[in-house]
């Protein structure tokens, strides 16, 4: 975990640093997965403006996974290995998740939709939080 916040501090210092404004907007995906990691990025880098988090029902995205399987090559898209991901997700990520709705922190997106429409919801999430000049 301190390994991963440092790379993220490191990448995060060098384009403030290059920034003429000495600012920056970073979309950080697949992180924190577990709250150890979300409390030290937020004590040690700083806090995050918003987590954005969409929201499928398992079965859906079992059925995504499965249909990604049949030509992305990679062995972990197999009904076994995704009940398993979801199992970890459940107990180690939605605790992260909760967190930070608790604090009114979450941009949650219905991912059940079409594509379109998932990204017309994402992008009006997003505005909402960070402006249309984002």
């Amino acid at each position: 975990m301190e390994v991963t916040v440092q790379l993220l501090e490191n990448a995060i210092t060098e384009v403030v640093q290059k920034s003429p404004s000495k600012t920056g907007k970073f979309l950080i995906d697949g992180f924190p997965r577990k709250m150890d990691q979300a409390i030290k990025f937020e004590e040690t880098v700083c806090p995050s403006k918003f987590v954005l988090f969409f929201d499928c029902p398992e079965e859906e995205m079992q059925k995504r996974l499965l249909n990604r399987g049949k030509t992305s090559g990679r062995s972990d898209d197999n009904a076994e290995s995704i009940k398993k991901r979801f199992k970890v997700f459940v107990e180690t990520s939605m605790p992260v998740v909760d967190y930070f709705a608790s604090q009114g922190r979450v941009v949650k997106v219905v991912a059940t939709k079409s594509p379109d429409e998932v990204y017309k919801e994402t992008k009006a999430g997003v505005e909402k939080r960070l402006g249309s000049n984002f």
